[in-house]
């Protein structure tokens, strides 16, 4: 049986991240729940938002052309919403209102998730 990646990257998701770790070195990404841009994956620098014990980190992205995984974390208690689903990180043109690393590029990272069988 294969294992279904909790989180993924669409193709143009992973040619932005390349770019944005030019410009910032490692990266991670955590799922806002429902600030500034409603529930949209916000990009910082690797260590950049701090995480605690409260948060859990759901996947660690290989992206072709940078040496570190980017982390992806989420809330627990946004977890156990989102729970039954994949979610995939892509990206849509228009700057979102948040303090995520894409904004100046003029696109912003947004999650499309299907379900997943338990």
């Amino acid at each position: 049986m294969d294992v279904v990646p909790r989180v993924d990257l669409t193709p143009a998701a992973a040619e932005l991240l390349r770019r944005l770790h030019t410009l910032h070195g490692p990266l991670m990404f955590h799922q806002s729940g429902g600030c500034c841009d409603g529930s949209a994956p916000m990009c910082f620098p690797e260590g950049e938002f701090r995480t605690g014990g409260s948060d859990i980190m759901l996947a660690e992205l290989v992206v072709e052309g940078v040496d570190e995984p980017v982390t992806f974390w989420m809330s627990k208690s946004q977890y156990e919403l989102w729970s039954h689903t994949r979610l995939t990180v892509d990206v849509v043109p228009g700057r979102g209102s948040g303090f995520s690393l894409e904004a100046p590029e003029g696109v912003r990272f947004l999650i499309r998730s299907s379900v997943v069988d338990a």
